[in-house]
């Protein structure tokens, strides 16, 4: 079972609105570009039944995603202990850095954040899961091992 964020639902649902809108957008497309004649050598009317086979894939994803996911209701987890839908800041071991990570279902794709999205699945993610305030955890990465204390959680 997943579990996802409240933030999380709702932007899942936001794009999953937003494709259905698009539906008949798509269909007035195809439609036109039917009426342009050959269907075999006509571009237009490929692109648009390509689009539309994306887009209905993935609001097949979504919906399924939706379905079979629970939202963690984050009133119900302790302050001192790292959940998802947590940020955290992490003081890099190794050299010191620090820096603040949030421990989500599904990353965003927002590389413009302040903080580095962890997925819940990921090496990072399964270290920080459950950890407290003043641990220090071990993350196996391909470059070999690394550790990490938890400075605070937000």
């Amino acid at each position: 079972m997943e579990f996802i964020t409240n933030e999380e639902r709702e932007t899942l649902q936001k794009r999953l609105d937003e494709l259905i809108v698009n539906r008949p957008i798509i269909s007035k497309r195809i439609a036109e570009a039917r009426e342009l004649g050959d269907l075999s050598e006509n571009a237009e009317y490929h692109a648009a039944r390509e689009e539309q086979g994306l887009q209905e894939a993935e609001i097949r994803r979504i919906e399924e995603r939706l379905k079979s996911a629970k939202t963690v209701d984050n009133e119900a987890i302790p302050d001192d202990i790292v959940f998802l839908g947590a940020t955290v800041k992490l003081r890099d071991e190794g050299n010191d850095d620090e820096d603040m990570y949030r421990l989500v279902g599904e990353a965003s794709g927002n590389f413009d954040l302040d903080v580095i999205e962890v997925t819940a699945g990921s090496p990072m993610g399964e270290a920080l899961m459950k950890a407290r305030v003043g641990e220090t955890i071990k993350v196996d990465m391909p470059r070999g091992t690394k550790r990490f204390t938890i400075l605070e959680i937000m």
